[in-house]
């Protein structure tokens, strides 16, 4: 299916190969316009966590939309936002207590970086602007957000020239980077507001794992140094990681938190940012200068607020951590295999994401339409090939996916492509 009218993303509107129209799906399957059908290896860039079309969910949108699909939060309010940010605020570590929500997760790492600058200005410190954030980090594309990722492995060098200079540093994940990390931080303190970290999982920039004693220490340095602690959990929150929070497996809590798509089970637009008690009172004052100037259109929808809520419910009702830690026996079993291909350097599993690691970028295409035909939706990029299931996935389709992997790389690198 092809249109002259529609703009994808990521892609190169003149040479991209026709998309494969979807008609419906349901439970981990994709089911196409031709008959085929796929199983759901990403989880529609690690969204539909409880698979696809859960009758609870869909049963609580639908009856949201009965009684109200929108309202504006502006001077009004209603119970599905109430509940949600009550139900966050209970599950999130430590003291965070206060929930904005917005649509994207891009929106709520702008939203995030706001609130840390304006945090400084309300307090008087004016000069500490600037950010740290990591090599192959990567927290969207907007423009705030693409500041903080990677500036040279991203895909957003075009625009470095017009970005704020960030410090961007290296995971301090050895002893002697996180001797330079630390040096570079408190050599920089003077001016900066905040570090910006995933927890466990650089995802985007390439499923980079680091390890809970590295997340800990980046913690404990942005608190000696007075740096407030972002902690990106748009991809990681939600079990993916094999627990609730990735930053549960550090025993951090971050001063502010960003999350979105597994928050409503990969069914509606919803995202949320997260801060602790002493960033939000640091808004509080008679003067209305201080409050955070900031909110989107259909901020706290009700209908992603009733599915966020709904997502919660099955987090709560059915074994969603015990299917992860399931998935991540299974994937370390049945990858470990493409250790022996040629052209593959590592194999990883943490939680629900299991990673090939290949010693170059691939032709991607030619790799993603070979997964089509084993009847399978993978979708590498870059110099990886992973795998982000649904979270109710079975044994057998999980087997499937990983059978693909292997035999795709083994038929790439019987040819030379790897």
């Amino acid at each position: 299916m092809t249109s002259s009218h529609l703009w994808l993303p990521y892609s190169q509107m003149q040479t991209v190969p026709p998309s494969l129209a979807v008609e419906r799906t349901d439970g981990v399957r994709l089911y196409l316009a031709d008959g085929r059908s796929l199983i759901d290896g990403i989880s529609s860039w690690w969204t539909a966590c409880h698979g696809y079309n859960h009758p609870h969910i869909r049963a609580a949108v639908a009856a949201q939309l009965t009684r109200m699909p929108h309202v504006m939060l502006g001077g009004l309010v209603h119970a599905p936002a109430v509940e949600l940010a009550r139900r966050l605020a209970a599950l999130l570590p430590g003291d965070l207590k206060h929930v904005f929500f917005s649509e994207s997760g891009s929106v709520a790492v702008e939203v995030a970086m706001k609130m840390a600058l304006q945090y400084r200005f309300n307090r008087g410190e004016p000069a500490r602007t600037r950010f740290v954030s990591f090599r192959h980090g990567y927290h969207g594309d907007t423009f705030a957000a693409m500041s903080v990722c990677d500036p040279e492995e991203g895909m957003h060098q075009l625009f470095g020239a017009v970005l704020p200079k960030q410090l961007v540093l290296a995971v301090p994940s050895t002893a002697e980077l996180a001797g330079a990390f630390e040096r570079a931080v408190a050599q920089h303190a003077h001016e900066l507001t905040a570090v910006i970290v995933e927890p466990l999982v650089q995802a985007a920039g390439g499923m980079k794992f680091h390890s809970p004693e590295t997340l800990a220490r980046i913690a404990a340095v942005a608190q000696r140094h007075d740096l407030l602690l972002i902690l990106d959990e748009i991809a990681t929150g939600f079990g993916r990681t094999g627990t609730l929070f990735a930053c549960e497996q550090a025993g951090v809590s971050p001063d502010i938190i960003t999350l979105s798509k597994a928050l409503t089970g990969g069914t509606l637009p919803l995202a949320a940012t997260v801060a602790s008690t002493r960033v939000y009172e640091a808004f509080l004052a008679d003067d209305s200068a201080h409050a955070l100037m900031h909110g989107p259109t259909f901020t706290g929808n009700p209908l992603g607020c009733a599915a966020a809520l709904a997502s919660l419910d099955l987090f709560a009702s059915e074994p969603r951590l015990t299917q992860v830690a399931e998935i991540a026996a299974q994937l370390r079993a049945g990858l470990a295999g493409c250790r022996a291909l040629h052209g593959v350097v590592d194999v990883r599993v943490l939680g629900a994401i299991g990673v090939v690691q290949l010693e170059r970028t691939p032709q991607l295409e030619a790799l993603r339409q070979r997964f089509v035909r084993h009847g399978v939706w993978i979708r590498p990029f870059g110099d990886v090939v992973y795998l982000m299931p649904p979270f109710v996935i079975g044994a057998a389709d999980l087997e499937r996916l990983i059978a693909a992997v292997h035999d795709v790389l083994a038929e790439a690198s019987a040819a030379g492509e790897l």
